[in-house]
């Protein structure tokens, strides 16, 4: 289950163990935990900092008895990481700010669930299984609508295993959200995401606190991350509705380069303008999870979305570019919502919209005439086959000043 990732067939046999394992997982999970629990660093970095004892603690800090004599037996950093990864259910992600790599959890039943019913040889589980799975998926999602005194202590809950930063919240009163959802949709106060260089339109900043991937072409995309056979911009703009005609000038863009940015549940679920501009039109698209986004299936295009376009203004030259941001809903995603309307206009880093519960995906269309090129961390990291964690307002590229 690392990034890289590979497709998994199960065999004919392993059809009933593995849908009774699921039932397991799912009728076992506790929604009053939201999450997997807080991200660590991955073992190989905490070989390099810390001491063994210190290390063995990190390693099974979310569950499960510590197992101090694992390093004697798998020396390997690279077997210990990808051990841990398979043991914790989770990704590894590049931490822009220390350039160091951690290990992100997610909730077990999320991850196996979800792995299972997306992988190729999903056909050998019973017709039975998905619906029930999907109907239990959808009920936990409506949990977190609901009101009650309950509430205030599945948001205390998930602020304890994150971690959450309390100083950022705009509304600080955790009695002031009527339900989870709300909490999880917060808002923060305005310095809590610096914009880098606000004045200057050739700077491209992060949409969302999420990890990211940056692809210089859909192609290069399909190469190293997307394994989606259908992914094309067609099928992600439109839905490959060939009546649609709004967004041809950037799908039918081959060189066109696309960010991906994909939100954890403990993230920040506002989104905002990569760009500044005016909003064109909005169109929705009726989880496939953004974890399995490695996995062989059409991840992008199955998925409920909602496309926005903008026309950018990037400087002289550039001032009115159309680009394509797109906001895909996950698994327990109970809804897209736009803060913007057709017509209004945008300064970069300002609020483009948000998700209720679940993990959650933006995707960004930059066509060639914008010049936007990627900053080279987030290339490099991308082009081995990792995603770096990123913060709403940092720059992730520039436009190139040849026209």
């Amino acid at each position: 289950m690392s990034n890289a990732g590979t497709t998994t067939i199960l065999p004919e046999e392993m059809g009933t163990p593995l849908e009774e394992s699921l039932d397991h997982l799912v009728e076992n999970s506790n929604t009053v935990s939201l999450g997997g629990g807080k991200d660590v660093l991955a073992p190989s970095e905490q070989r390099a900092t810390e001491t063994e004892d210190a290390q063995a603690d990190a390693i099974h800090s979310h569950g499960g008895h510590s197992r101090k004599w694992l390093k004697k037996f798998f020396p390997s950093e690279e077997t210990m990481d990808r051990l841990f990864s398979m043991e914790h259910m989770g990704n590894y992600v590049i931490d822009r700010k220390t350039g160091k790599k951690i290990f992100e959890t997610m909730p077990i039943y999320v991850r196996v669930g979800m792995h299972l019913l997306f992988v190729s040889g999903v056909s050998q589980l019973s017709k039975n299984c998905i619906p029930g799975r999907q109907h239990e998926l959808t009920r936990r999602g409506k949990i977190y609508d609901q009101t009650g005194p309950e509430v205030r202590e599945h948001i205390e809950t998930f602020i304890k295993t994150y971690e959450l930063p309390l100083e950022e919240l705009l509304v600080k009163d955790l009695d002031q959200y009527p339900t989870f959802n709300s909490f999880f949709s917060r808002r923060l106060v305005p310095t809590a995401r610096p914009i880098t260089s606000p004045n200057d339109p050739s700077i491209v900043i992060s949409p969302a606190d999420c990890r990211m991937t940056v692809f210089s072409t859909v192609d290069k995309a399909k190469q190293l991350w997307i394994k989606g056979k259908q992914f094309t911009l067609p099928s992600l703009l439109t839905g490959d509705d060939e009546t649609e005609t709004r967004f041809k000038e950037i799908q039918d863009d081959s060189t066109a380069a696309i960010s991906i940015a994909r939100l954890a549940p403990q993230d920040y679920h506002r989104f905002h303008s990569p760009v500044e501009g005016v909003v064109g039109d909005i169109k929705d698209i009726h989880a496939v999870n953004p974890q399995a986004i490695n996995e062989d299936l059409n991840v992008f295009t199955l998925n409920k979305r909602s496309v926005m376009l903008i026309h950018a203004n990037f400087g002289p030259g550039r001032e009115s570019v159309p680009i394509a941001f797109v906001a895909i809903g996950a698994m327990l995603v109970g809804s897209i919502g736009w803060s913007k309307k057709p017509g209004d206009k945008v300064v970069k880093g300002e609020e483009l919209g948000w998700f209720q519960y679940g993990g959650s995906t933006t995707i960004t269309v930059f066509p060639s005439k914008s010049g936007v090129a990627f900053d080279d961390d987030l290339v490099r990291n991308s082009e081995n086959g990792m995603e770096t964690l990123v913060m709403v307002g940092m720059e992730i590229g520039k436009v190139q000043e040849t026209l």
